[in-house]
């Protein structure tokens, strides 16, 4: 494959630059989904370099779309489990009134007496 020039790699580096901004990532993020030991942005080019040397635009797009698929992953999965949680402590019958509502009849009973008492 051609090398990339100046230009297209100062391109590549915006792009990417934005590309995680928009999604709320880091540099580090996006090395850690590369596999690198850096975040710096020369090894984050040098990856994009050796990605388009055994693949061509193609290749770079193929592994940053995978990237970008692993984190609407993530987001995702974690707003399914949020969702989940959130409908589970919904569903706790007597949560409108205050009550306990693991408590068993005697306590609740001694609750009552006790409230009704203090009037």
């Amino acid at each position: 494959m051609n090398k990339l020039s100046l230009q297209d790699e100062k391109e590549f580096i915006i792009f990417i630059k934005d590309w995680l901004k928009s999604h709320g990532y880091s540099q580090k993020d996006l090395a850690n989904q590369l596999n690198l030991n850096s975040c710096r942005t020369s090894e984050i080019l040098k990856k994009i370099k050796d990605l388009h040397k055994k693949g061509g635009l193609y290749n770079v797009a193929k592994e940053l779309i995978k990237v970008e698929q692993n984190w609407l992953d993530i987001k995702n999965d974690n707003n399914i489990q949020g969702f989940s949680e959130r409908t589970k402590s919904n569903l706790k019958p007597y949560s409108q009134l205050d009550l306990n509502y693991k408590l068993d009849i005697d306590q609740l009973m001694d609750q009552m007496e006790k409230d009704h008492s203090n009037k």
